[in-house]
Protein backbone atom coordinates (compact mmCIF):
# COMPACT_ATOMS: atom_id res chain seq x y z
CA UNK A 1 0.00 0.00 0.00
CA UNK A 2 3.13 2.62 0.46
CA UNK A 3 4.75 2.28 -2.46
CA UNK A 4 1.64 2.40 -4.41
CA UNK A 5 0.97 5.72 -2.14
CA UNK A 6 4.64 6.54 -3.32
CA UNK A 7 4.36 5.97 -6.74
CA UNK A 8 0.94 8.32 -7.19
CA UNK A 9 2.92 10.74 -5.53
CA UNK A 10 5.76 10.64 -7.60
CA UNK A 11 3.26 10.05 -10.45
CA UNK A 12 2.20 14.16 -9.79
CA UNK A 13 5.59 15.43 -10.72
CA UNK A 14 6.31 15.01 -13.98
CA UNK A 15 2.08 15.64 -14.60
CA UNK A 16 2.71 18.90 -13.45
CA UNK A 17 6.23 19.49 -15.25
CA UNK A 18 4.24 18.64 -18.30
CA UNK A 19 1.24 21.68 -17.26
CA UNK A 20 3.50 24.14 -16.38
CA UNK A 21 5.91 23.65 -19.24
CA UNK A 22 2.79 23.97 -21.70
CA UNK A 23 1.26 26.92 -20.04
CA UNK A 24 5.01 28.39 -19.73
CA UNK A 25 5.49 28.20 -23.42
CA UNK A 26 2.22 29.15 -24.32
CA UNK A 27 2.67 32.44 -22.53
CA UNK A 28 6.00 33.08 -23.03
CA UNK A 29 6.43 32.14 -26.46
CA UNK A 30 2.88 32.58 -27.74
CA UNK A 31 2.60 29.44 -28.76
CA UNK A 32 -0.58 27.19 -29.11
CA UNK A 33 -1.87 24.91 -26.30
CA UNK A 34 -1.30 21.68 -28.62
CA UNK A 35 2.27 23.35 -29.92
CA UNK A 36 3.01 24.18 -26.35
CA UNK A 37 2.04 20.61 -24.72
CA UNK A 38 4.28 19.39 -28.32
CA UNK A 39 7.27 21.09 -27.09
CA UNK A 40 6.93 20.80 -23.72
CA UNK A 41 6.84 16.38 -24.35
CA UNK A 42 9.66 16.83 -27.04
CA UNK A 43 11.81 19.20 -24.42
CA UNK A 44 11.50 16.71 -21.34
CA UNK A 45 12.24 13.96 -23.55
CA UNK A 46 15.16 15.31 -24.73
CA UNK A 47 14.08 14.25 -28.88
CA UNK A 48 14.79 17.64 -29.91
CA UNK A 49 13.33 17.08 -33.48
CA UNK A 50 13.61 20.83 -34.37
CA UNK A 51 10.33 21.65 -35.92
CA UNK A 52 9.86 23.91 -32.90
CA UNK A 53 12.10 25.94 -30.78
CA UNK A 54 12.17 29.04 -28.33
CA UNK A 55 12.52 32.06 -30.23
CA UNK A 56 13.12 34.38 -27.09
CA UNK A 57 16.02 34.41 -24.41
CA UNK A 58 12.80 33.73 -21.75
CA UNK A 59 11.69 30.95 -23.62
CA UNK A 60 15.24 29.04 -24.11
CA UNK A 61 16.04 29.60 -19.98
CA UNK A 62 12.06 28.36 -19.12
CA UNK A 63 13.55 25.24 -21.71
CA UNK A 64 16.34 24.88 -19.93
CA UNK A 65 14.84 24.48 -16.55
CA UNK A 66 12.01 22.14 -18.10
CA UNK A 67 14.51 19.57 -19.32
CA UNK A 68 16.47 19.48 -15.82
CA UNK A 69 13.43 19.29 -13.15
CA UNK A 70 11.43 16.88 -16.41
CA UNK A 71 14.26 14.36 -16.63
CA UNK A 72 14.87 14.63 -13.16
CA UNK A 73 11.42 14.07 -12.45
CA UNK A 74 10.99 11.16 -14.83
CA UNK A 75 13.99 9.37 -13.93
CA UNK A 76 12.96 9.93 -10.33
CA UNK A 77 9.27 7.74 -11.16
CA UNK A 78 11.43 5.25 -13.58
CA UNK A 79 13.52 4.58 -10.74
CA UNK A 80 11.05 3.67 -8.08
CA UNK A 81 9.09 1.84 -10.64
CA UNK A 82 12.01 -0.68 -10.82
CA UNK A 83 12.86 -1.24 -7.93
CA UNK A 84 8.96 -1.73 -6.48
CA UNK A 85 8.74 -3.96 -9.75
CA UNK A 86 11.93 -5.96 -8.09
CA UNK A 87 10.97 -5.60 -4.61
CA UNK A 88 7.96 -7.37 -5.58
CA UNK A 89 9.50 -10.24 -7.18
CA UNK A 90 11.63 -10.67 -3.96
CA UNK A 91 8.16 -10.42 -1.91
CA UNK A 92 7.02 -13.38 -4.01
CA UNK A 93 9.77 -15.43 -3.82
CA UNK A 94 10.13 -15.19 -0.06
CA UNK A 95 6.17 -15.97 0.29
CA UNK A 96 6.91 -18.62 -1.73
CA UNK A 97 9.64 -20.13 0.27
CA UNK A 98 7.67 -19.65 3.32
CA UNK A 99 4.86 -21.39 2.06
CA UNK A 100 7.24 -24.55 1.20
CA UNK A 101 8.61 -24.01 4.98
CA UNK A 102 5.19 -24.65 6.06
CA UNK A 103 4.19 -26.96 3.87
CA UNK A 104 7.01 -28.92 5.33
CA UNK A 105 5.70 -28.34 8.39
CA UNK A 106 2.43 -29.75 8.28
CA UNK A 107 4.04 -33.14 6.48
CA UNK A 108 6.33 -33.65 9.22
CA UNK A 109 4.70 -32.30 11.93
CA UNK A 110 1.37 -30.17 11.42
CA UNK A 111 -0.93 -33.32 10.02
CA UNK A 112 -0.32 -35.78 12.66
CA UNK A 113 -0.64 -32.80 15.36
CA UNK A 114 -3.88 -31.47 13.87
CA UNK A 115 -5.08 -35.11 13.88
CA UNK A 116 -4.28 -35.74 17.82
CA UNK A 117 -5.68 -32.61 18.98
CA UNK A 118 -9.09 -33.06 17.05
CA UNK A 119 -9.72 -36.33 18.91
CA UNK A 120 -9.16 -34.92 22.17
CA UNK A 121 -11.99 -32.06 20.97
CA UNK A 122 -15.51 -32.65 22.42
CA UNK A 123 -17.29 -30.51 19.84
CA UNK A 124 -15.16 -31.56 16.70
CA UNK A 125 -18.42 -33.25 15.30
CA UNK A 126 -20.33 -29.90 15.19
CA UNK A 127 -17.60 -28.43 12.87
CA UNK A 128 -15.47 -31.79 11.02
CA UNK A 129 -17.88 -31.54 8.14
CA UNK A 130 -16.88 -27.97 7.45
CA UNK A 131 -13.41 -28.66 7.25
CA UNK A 132 -13.95 -31.48 4.16
CA UNK A 133 -12.31 -29.18 1.40
CA UNK A 134 -12.82 -30.44 -2.16
CA UNK A 135 -11.41 -29.25 -5.51
CA UNK A 136 -14.07 -27.26 -6.23
CA UNK A 137 -13.65 -24.69 -3.25
CA UNK A 138 -13.40 -20.99 -4.31
CA UNK A 139 -12.27 -18.47 -1.80
CA UNK A 140 -15.80 -18.13 -0.86
CA UNK A 141 -15.95 -21.26 0.82
CA UNK A 142 -12.27 -20.80 1.90
CA UNK A 143 -13.58 -17.04 3.97
CA UNK A 144 -16.88 -19.38 5.11
CA UNK A 145 -14.57 -21.99 7.15
CA UNK A 146 -12.51 -19.29 8.31
CA UNK A 147 -15.13 -17.14 9.65
CA UNK A 148 -16.71 -20.30 11.45
CA UNK A 149 -13.27 -20.94 13.40
CA UNK A 150 -12.93 -17.16 14.45
CA UNK A 151 -16.36 -18.45 16.75
CA UNK A 152 -14.99 -21.82 17.56
CA UNK A 153 -13.57 -21.63 21.04
CA UNK A 154 -11.06 -25.11 20.34
CA UNK A 155 -12.35 -27.11 23.58
CA UNK A 156 -10.13 -29.65 24.59
CA UNK A 157 -11.11 -32.33 27.02
CA UNK A 158 -8.73 -32.80 29.93
CA UNK A 159 -9.71 -36.41 30.49
CA UNK A 160 -8.61 -37.46 26.94
CA UNK A 161 -5.69 -35.95 26.61
CA UNK A 162 -2.59 -38.32 26.22
CA UNK A 163 -0.15 -35.72 26.65
CA UNK A 164 2.89 -38.77 26.66
CA UNK A 165 1.94 -39.58 23.13
CA UNK A 166 2.31 -35.90 22.71
CA UNK A 167 5.37 -35.04 24.26
CA UNK A 168 7.20 -38.50 22.42
CA UNK A 169 5.88 -37.47 19.53
CA UNK A 170 7.03 -33.38 19.48
CA UNK A 171 10.48 -34.16 21.19
CA UNK A 172 11.12 -36.83 18.15
CA UNK A 173 10.53 -33.55 15.80
CA UNK A 174 12.63 -31.11 17.91
CA UNK A 175 15.36 -30.07 15.57
CA UNK A 176 13.17 -29.69 12.55
CA UNK A 177 11.33 -27.08 14.81
CA UNK A 178 14.52 -25.54 15.78
CA UNK A 179 15.51 -25.38 12.40
CA UNK A 180 11.93 -23.89 10.82
CA UNK A 181 12.48 -21.10 13.81
CA UNK A 182 15.76 -20.56 12.55
CA UNK A 183 14.79 -19.85 8.86
CA UNK A 184 15.13 -16.30 8.32
CA UNK A 185 11.82 -16.67 6.05
CA UNK A 186 9.59 -16.90 9.06
CA UNK A 187 9.30 -12.62 9.75
CA UNK A 188 7.28 -12.65 6.26
CA UNK A 189 4.05 -14.39 8.52
CA UNK A 190 3.73 -13.28 12.15
CA UNK A 191 0.70 -16.43 12.29
CA UNK A 192 3.18 -18.98 11.24
CA UNK A 193 5.77 -17.75 13.46
CA UNK A 194 2.96 -17.61 16.72
CA UNK A 195 2.48 -20.92 15.67
CA UNK A 196 6.12 -22.53 15.88
CA UNK A 197 6.49 -20.99 18.97
CA UNK A 198 3.17 -22.12 20.39
CA UNK A 199 4.18 -25.63 19.71
CA UNK A 200 7.93 -25.52 20.69
CA UNK A 201 6.61 -23.94 23.61
CA UNK A 202 3.93 -26.99 24.34
CA UNK A 203 7.37 -29.31 23.70
CA UNK A 204 9.24 -27.39 26.11
CA UNK A 205 6.25 -27.55 28.73
CA UNK A 206 5.81 -31.17 28.42
CA UNK A 207 9.99 -31.81 27.89
CA UNK A 208 10.51 -30.05 31.31
CA UNK A 209 8.44 -32.65 33.32
CA UNK A 210 10.10 -35.57 34.68
CA UNK A 211 6.23 -37.54 34.59
CA UNK A 212 3.36 -36.72 32.99
CA UNK A 213 1.58 -38.89 35.21
CA UNK A 214 -0.85 -37.52 38.67
CA UNK A 215 -0.42 -34.48 37.60
CA UNK A 216 -2.46 -31.91 39.69
CA UNK A 217 -5.10 -30.46 38.45
CA UNK A 218 -3.64 -26.68 38.25
CA UNK A 219 -0.85 -28.10 36.10
CA UNK A 220 -2.91 -30.19 33.30
CA UNK A 221 -5.21 -26.76 33.51
CA UNK A 222 -1.93 -25.19 32.21
CA UNK A 223 -1.20 -27.72 29.78
CA UNK A 224 -4.10 -27.68 28.38
CA UNK A 225 -4.37 -24.02 27.79
CA UNK A 226 -0.99 -24.84 25.88
CA UNK A 227 -2.70 -27.66 24.08
CA UNK A 228 -5.60 -25.14 23.13
CA UNK A 229 -3.35 -22.78 21.64
CA UNK A 230 -1.80 -24.98 19.61
CA UNK A 231 -4.51 -26.58 18.54
CA UNK A 232 -6.19 -23.28 17.47
CA UNK A 233 -2.98 -21.80 15.40
CA UNK A 234 -2.46 -24.76 13.41
CA UNK A 235 -6.33 -24.85 11.96
CA UNK A 236 -6.14 -21.67 11.29
CA UNK A 237 -2.57 -21.67 9.55
CA UNK A 238 -3.94 -24.84 7.84
CA UNK A 239 -6.76 -23.63 6.42
CA UNK A 240 -4.52 -20.71 4.68
CA UNK A 241 -1.69 -23.54 3.50
CA UNK A 242 -4.35 -25.33 1.83
CA UNK A 243 -6.09 -22.23 0.24
CA UNK A 244 -2.40 -21.64 -1.30
CA UNK A 245 -2.22 -25.29 -2.39
CA UNK A 246 -5.28 -25.09 -4.33
CA UNK A 247 -4.33 -21.89 -6.29
CA UNK A 248 -0.61 -22.75 -7.23
CA UNK A 249 0.19 -26.76 -7.06
CA UNK A 250 -2.96 -28.93 -7.68
CA UNK A 251 -0.66 -31.98 -7.66
CA UNK A 252 -0.09 -31.33 -3.88
CA UNK A 253 -3.44 -29.98 -2.94
CA UNK A 254 -4.61 -33.60 -4.20
CA UNK A 255 -2.67 -35.19 -2.09
CA UNK A 256 -3.38 -32.70 1.01
CA UNK A 257 -6.86 -33.34 0.77
CA UNK A 258 -6.65 -37.00 0.83
CA UNK A 259 -4.75 -36.34 4.16
CA UNK A 260 -6.67 -34.26 5.69
CA UNK A 261 -6.18 -34.38 9.20
CA UNK A 262 -10.11 -33.53 10.10
CA UNK A 263 -10.65 -36.99 8.27
CA UNK A 264 -11.38 -39.71 11.04
CA UNK A 265 -9.11 -42.04 9.01
CA UNK A 266 -7.01 -40.55 6.04
CA UNK A 267 -5.20 -41.74 3.49
CA UNK A 268 -2.95 -40.86 0.87
CA UNK A 269 -4.20 -44.09 -1.28
CA UNK A 270 -6.20 -42.99 -4.58
CA UNK A 271 -9.76 -44.47 -4.39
Amino acid sequence: MYIFKHLRYLLVLPVAVIIIGTVGFMIIEHLSFLDALYFTVVTISTVGYGDVSPASTGGKIFAIIVIIIGIGAFLTLLTSLAQWLIQRRQLALHRHRLNMLIGVFYTEVGNRLLHTFSRFDPDISKLRQDFMVTPEWSATEFQHLKNRLNAYKHNIDAALLDFEEIRRYLHEKGDMLVHQLENPDLVENEIYAELLWAVVHLRDELVARHSLKKLPESDIAHLVIDVKRAYRLLTQQWIDYMQYLKSRYPFLFSLALRTNPFVESPSAIVH
